[in-house]
């Protein structure tokens, strides 16, 4: 935090407002397909919700923690992008180390060496941080095991899940060292987009609809709603990469708007946040998807190959595998959860038992 105060402050003094132009060299296009390329970085608040289990009231902790970190980083993001273009010209900027050779070339040597050292402390947090919450999924997902059970040994010391833990940091360490940084950045920020993406559908799928209590009207309206949403939003992204026009926007917007109106004022809430909830439901994460989605239409097509053939292989996984591993283990603790099956598996165990008993008795006489 210091040296970011530092690269803010003492950047800003070395501002020359000429740098700023022209305010915007690649048009909106520019920001766009960067924003889409650079939304990884926004991968760490997730990582604050796997905590959830090592906070003492994760209720009113993991909101406050999320939207915290989220608001604070999106202003110094700002700040920070401010204050590198205003010290250089955007086309002097240095790819390798933007801030360090930005202060080397104001004459200011001495500090590039204090902005190499902010930057090596915020890699290695960020890298430790992204374990910590990649760990967390990793266990989640061996609890049902959709993976082996393995990874969600928890250590009875620590508390924490050390062997997947372990098994992520190395994965990553081979991955980064024998991969190129474009194409995890693209790729990471695909798979970031399009899961997010999918958080908001699934939430506007559990504050409206729970089975056995949804009527098959509602039902069936929230499937419109939410594919028209969808659908549009597809839409509007592909009309932005493929046409410079604007036509386009003034159909697929206001179907956007009705279908998210719909989804407000036709199809009731079925379930309420108990603690906390997302404000603003559907409005909210109807513009998630279609922001997500947007964003999605300004990356390359060869970083949607890949994320199709890596979804393709995570499906084949997930149907062959996955799917049955945590359907047994959920019905296998439904069953253990109810007293009327337990009972009975207990008698059956008990006369079991007994029988055996009796049959040994009755050989050995």
């Amino acid at each position: 935090m210091f040296v970011i105060v530092f690269v803010i402050v003492a950047g800003l003094t070395k501002a020359k407002a000429s740098n700023y132009t022209p305010f915007l060299p690649h048009g909106a296009r520019g920001v766009f397909s960067a924003a889409s390329v650079l939304f990884f970085a926004y991968l760490g608040f997730d990582a604050v919700a796997t905590m959830a289990e090592e906070t003492k009231n994760p209720g009113r902790d993991i909101p406050i923690g999320l939207v915290g970190s989220m608001t604070i980083c999106t202003i110094l993001y700002c700040l920070m992008g401010l204050t590198l273009c205003l010290m250089q010209k955007y086309t002097n900027i240095n790819d390798d180390a933007p801030f360090s050779i930005a202060f080397r070339d104001v004459g200011w040597k001495w500090a590039q060496y204090i902005v190499a050292l902010g930057a090596l402390k915020g890699m290695t947090t960020v890298l430790l941080v992204g374990n910590v919450g990649q760990a967390r999924y990793l266990t989640h997902i061996a609890r049902t095991h959709m993976i082996p059970p393995w990874f969600a040994l928890v250590n009875k010391r620590t508390g924490t899940p050390i062997n997947a833990t372990v098994v992520m940091v190395l994965a990553s360490c081979v991955i980064a060292f024998f991969s190129s940084l474009n194409i995890l950045s693209n790729l990471l920020s695909i798979s970031t987009l399009f899961i997010f993406m999918l958080v908001a559908v699934a939430l506007l799928v559990r504050r409206h609809y729970v089975t056995q209590q949804t009527s098959t009207h509602h039902r069936n309206l929230l499937t419109f709603f939410l594919l028209t949403i969808i659908g549009t939003s597809i839409a509007i992204a592909t009309y932005w990469a493929k046409s410079s026009g604007w036509v386009g926007y003034l159909v697929l917007v206001p179907i956007w708007f009705l279908a998210t109106a719909g989804l407000a004022y036709f199809v009731p809430e079925a379930r309420k946040p108990k603690t906390w909830g997302v404000p603003l439901v559907p409005w909210i994460p109807s513009l998630s998807i279609a922001t997500n989605i947007f964003l999605l239409g300004s990356i390359d097509k060869n970083s949607f190959i890949r994320f199709a053939v890596w979804t393709v292989v995570m499906f084949i996984y997930y149907f062959f595998f996955g799917l049955h591993a945590s359907y047994d283990t959920a019905l296998k603790k439904s069953d253990q959860s109810d007293p009327t099956k337990v009972a009975e598996e207990g008698k059956i165990r008990q006369t079991f038992e007994f029988l055996t008993v009796d049959s040994l008795n009755h050989t050995l006489q």
